[in-house]
């Protein structure tokens, strides 16, 4: 046990009384317990570097008053029952003390309190509903725990202890990001080496690291209306000024998009949160939008996996010709949020800089995961647990709709259902919504508010 003290020897107090006050307002504010084992004598003295006299001497005091209480063959503990004028001194005792609230931010820091402060609850009070629609994120129970937990003890005994210490390449685990540019080219037509990839902390670093390389305070970065509000906030802290981009059912309204925008970020697999696919036709357009006004498109694919009508259209990031398309996704959809587990296509003109950003901010993704996701992946675990999930959602899917058609038939109009984890629900009614969600919390059911998505409080279509 470690005891963080201040002992002046210059004081004309002794040392061992110093010690002793010390221990005292410690037991007094709770730092140690009651009943809580205290270090040895020898301990202590060699952890302050003084001699154990002094330590003794302020033990016995401590002793003596009925701080500390001595058990045979056992050691020094501080006393559960401590006597009652101690225990009428503890509202007297030190209060923390108040931080200091005049640190002075940066202007990224101003700008991130503003962002995250406006955060608003379109959630139900109910902090525990009965069924919750509120959130999107895969079933723990589905995960195939043994195969798992297989990959990971692998990967500890084959990579031995130099898998705790710092890799050489913050781009990632090679065998990993191997197998993920074999799995991009075939299932979405993303056109990437192993190279190319790089391995980051889920989707929300790779939106951020683009964000840094991409974005000067006052850039103007185009933005789905609605869109995911994670990285809504990203671009804000940086000073981004979000253009709303309008969507349809045919995904983004290209022809609306200003010409002085630097970026945009898009979701076209899987609009968030509409759920619209974005047409062949549309996102030919955006590309040649793109190319035009040299603006770069992050393509952020994070449920594509799961479609369970209609044929995927391939990744932008595939087609895009001469457009710059940072593409990017993770496994908290396929397998669990916890995984934190990401991963980006960069073009090549800023490969290098994503690379040297990432070793900037962390180094490098959790080493140990990578080399388990590589044999999860390898031994085809992954593959058969994505067939597994997507009759599983699907399933879940066709029960939901049906519920809808049953129970609100001509009172709702759903969007999104042909793929991913969510729809979007609209409630043909005059009722507010958030009164919508208010009555459906006290009924059990926890909804999401779309609102919470909108740069501009206008619907789509």
């Amino acid at each position: 046990m470690d005891f963080a003290v201040i002992l002046d020897p210059e004081s004309p107090t002794p040392l061992f009384r110093q010690l002793s006050a010390e221990w005292r307002q410690a037991v007094l504010t709770c730092r140690f317990a009651p009943g809580e084992r205290v270090p040895s004598t020898r301990g202590l003295a060699e952890l302050l570097g003084v001699s154990r006299t002094t330590v003794t001497q302020a033990y016995d005091e401590l002793l003596a008053e009925g701080y500390f209480e001595a058990r045979r063959g056992s050691g020094t503990y501080v006393c559960r029952e401590l006597p009652e004028r101690m225990l009428h001194a503890r509202p007297g005792a030190r209060k923390p003390e108040t931080p200091p609230s005049n640190i002075r931010l940066s202007a990224y820091g101003r700008r991130l309190t503003a962002a995250t402060g406006r955060r608003a609850d379109h959630l139900a009070a109910h902090k525990a509903p009965a069924i919750s629609f509120a959130h999107w994120t895969p079933d723990p129970r589905r995960l195939p725990l043994p195969a798992w937990q297989a990959a990971m003890t692998r990967a500890l005994r084959e990579s031995g202890p130099g898998i705790f210490d710092y890799q050489p390449d913050p781009g990632g685990y090679l065998p990993l990001r191997e197998a993920l540019a074999s799995h991009l080219a075939k299932a979405r037509g993303v056109r990437a080496r192993a190279e190319d990839v790089v391995i980051v902390n889920g989707s929300q670093q790779a939106i951020d690291l683009s964000a840094r390389l991409l974005v000067d305070p006052g850039d103007v970065v185009a933005f789905e209306n609605p869109g995911y509000r994670g990285a809504r906030l990203i671009f804000e802290s940086w000073g981004a000024r979000l253009a709303p981009a309008p969507v349809d059912s045919q995904g983004v309204i290209v022809s609306a998009l200003p010409e002085e925008a630097k970026a945009i970020y898009i979701t076209p697999s899987h609009q968030f949160p509409t759920g619209c696919v974005m047409s062949l036709a549309r996102r030919l357009e955006l590309i040649e939008w793109a190319r035009r006004t040299g603006a770069a498109i992050i393509e952020d694919d994070y449920d594509s996996e799961f479609r369970y009508a209609g044929r995927p259209l391939p990744a932008l990031q595939g087609i895009a010709g001469g457009a710059n398309v940072i593409y990017l996704c993770s496994f908290s959809k396929v397998l669990f949020p916890g995984l934190r587990v990401g991963y980006m296509v960069a073009p090549h003109a800023v490969l290098e800089r994503v690379k040297r950003a990432k070793w900037l901010v962390d180094r490098q993704t959790a080493w140990l995961e990578q080399v388990a996701l590589a044999h999860f992946i390898a031994d085809g675990h992954m593959a058969s647990h994505i067939r597994r999930m997507r009759v599983s959602h699907g399933a879940r899917r066709r029960a939901l709709m049906a519920a809808l058609d049953k129970h609100l038939a001509g009172r709702v109009r759903v969007m999104g259902d042909a793929a991913g984890l969510h729809v979007l629900i609209e409630l043909l009614t005059d009722l507010d919504e958030q009164e919508v969600v208010r009555r459906a919390g006290e009924q059990g059911l926890g909804l999401m508010a779309a609102s919470l998505y909108y740069l501009k409080p206008t619907f789509p279509f």
